[in-house]
């Protein structure tokens, strides 16, 4: 079975739509430089305020960079992130009066960024009251910076890109940042499903695979929603399926997420389903306010 693919369809103000995405390119390719040029001396660890959950030097001054540039550029639009506003029901209290916010994740990955793992990335996305308006991910290690904007498409580089109908399995794999006691029965339901699964250590880099064609799809139970939110706009405007656990279309679920090609959503939620009823730390509803970074 074949899920519809179904956008936001607010309208935006074209003329900010296209400041959002220059600007947005423009702080993309600032942290791109900045996390590249730390990344190979290691960043220094703050405090961790949950397991893998790192606050470095490089996530202050890219997050304070961000505030800087979005101030003078949309002083009436909110900007939500970790390092100064780290209270989950932040990201979606605190919209302007047209529904308009900013949410940030300045080293999305951070653990993996410490380590020397070579994948992470900065995130930055515009939202409004129906979902994702702009996003924007850097992504150093591979000197890729991925945009999308409402009714704009999606591209990588300057160069459109769209969803490929990948079935799930058949050598391409699924992404899943699954909850810390959830692994091992996804694992099972996955191989059952004979469904290869890639744990990555980064939300809007997992989700930007089905965007890109690299996976079939992308299974998310823990995250912030500065982490993801990018990363569904590049999906949306790709062509991609976005879900909540129940199998219901939402841009910005809350609660655990699905973002696939329409033909392996069906599949891949069916396998999301099976590990959920075998995990007995499952509540059905995974809390979204904690996550490894």
């Amino acid at each position: 079975m074949t899920v519809v693919h179904t956008p936001p369809s607010g309208p935006v103000d074209p003329g900010l739509l296209s400041r959002a995405l220059e600007v947005g390119g423009r702080l993309a390719n600032d942290a791109a430089e900045v996390i590249a040029a730390t990344a190979e001396r290691g960043g220094r660890a703050g405090a961790e305020t949950a397991l893998f959950d790192w606050v470095t030097d490089t996530n202050r001054t890219l997050e304070r960079h961000t505030r800087r540039v979005l101030a003078a550029e949309f002083p009436d639009i909110p900007v939500v992130g970790p390092v100064m506003s780290p209270v989950m029901s932040a990201e979606y209290s605190e919209p302007n009066g047209a529904g308009y916010r900013w949410l940030v994740a300045p080293v999305d990955g951070t653990a993996n960024y410490l380590a020397g793992l070579p994948w992470y990335g900065y995130s930055l996305a515009l939202l409004d009251a129906t979902g994702p308006v702009v996003g924007v991910i850097s992504d150093p290690t591979r000197a890729e910076i991925y945009a999308a904007a409402r009714g704009r498409g999606a591209r990588v580089n300057g160069v459109p890109v769209r969803v490929r109908e990948r079935a799930a399995g058949g050598g391409y794999p699924i992404c899943v940042e699954p909850a810390r006691d959830g692994l091992p029965a996804f694992l099972g339901a996955a191989a059952r499903a004979r469904l290869g699964v890639r744990v990555l250590g980064s939300a809007s880099l997992a989700i930007a695979q089905v965007a890109l064609g690299h996976a079939a799809a992308a299974v998310l139970e823990e995250y912030r929603g500065w982490e993801v939110a990018a990363g569904l706009a590049l999906a949306l405007e790709a062509g991609a399926v976005v879900l909540d656990r129940c199998g219901r279309p939402d841009p910005v679920p809350e609660n655990g997420l699905l973002v696939a090609a329409p033909s392996a959503a069906a599949q891949v939620l069916d396998c999301w389903r099976a590990a959920s009823s075998e995990d007995p730390y499952s509540t059905g509803g995974s809390s979204a306010s904690s996550r490894r970074s």
